[in-house]
């Protein structure tokens, strides 16, 4: 099934940015500009000490998304800007999940557990906590089965997201090149940062 341009989907952004104070709210504040809701956001090192990596999945159509990107790239602390192929990429997220319990169901939610293939990391006489890593969809799926049971606790991470097989395309050119790939989405040319 193909999306027409203005089809607003679910999307995964990566940006590579300095590894610097107030870089976090600088980014988040031009998404929340340019009227997107962030639906999960991650932060982690890289390789290098002087980098961070910023993962930021949201809804938007193509051409509001090349726009944002654009202007994500003009930001002097942003290094790589891309969105990621959600075929062409492992995508996870971390879930905490504390479930009240009793004897009389502790055994019904090791079965569900067990199903998910989600660790069982804290047992109590009241309660169990589990631990599920997964893409998203298998997350909410396993949320979905404790619909009827009493959610004490819950914590999602966000996805963080990295594409498959070697170093990703845009990693391996330089910044004036990235920026030529991104801008023919929405129709503009090339622009200089200066």
């Amino acid at each position: 099934m193909t999306t027409s341009p203005n089809e607003s989907t679910r999307r995964v952004i990566t940006l590579l940015v300095a590894n610097e104070n107030g870089v976090l709210a600088r980014v988040a504040s031009l998404f929340c500009r340019r009227g997107f809701n962030i639906d999960s956001l991650t932060v982690s090192a890289t390789n290098d000490p002087a980098i961070s990596r910023i993962t930021v999945t949201l809804n938007g159509d193509e051409q509001a998304l090349s726009q944002l990107i654009l202007q994500t790239d003009r930001l002097e602390v942003t290094r790589q800007v891309f969105e990621l192929d959600p075929d062409k990429c492992l995508q996870r997220e971390l879930l905490l999940l504390k479930v009240a319990c009793t004897s009389r169901n502790r055994a019904e939610l090791r079965e569900i557990s067990s199903i998910y293939k989600a660790k069982i990391i804290d047992l109590s006489p009241d309660s169990m906590v589990f631990e599920l890593t997964g893409k998203p969809d298998k997350i909410d799926a396993f949320l979905t089965m404790f619909d009827g049971y009493n959610i004490l606790e819950l914590c999602r991470t966000g996805v963080t997201a990295m594409e498959r097989g070697g170093k990703h395309p845009h990693l391996q050119k330089p910044k004036q090149e990235v920026r030529a790939v991104q801008l023919p989405r929405c129709g503009a040319a090339p622009q200089d940062k200066r």
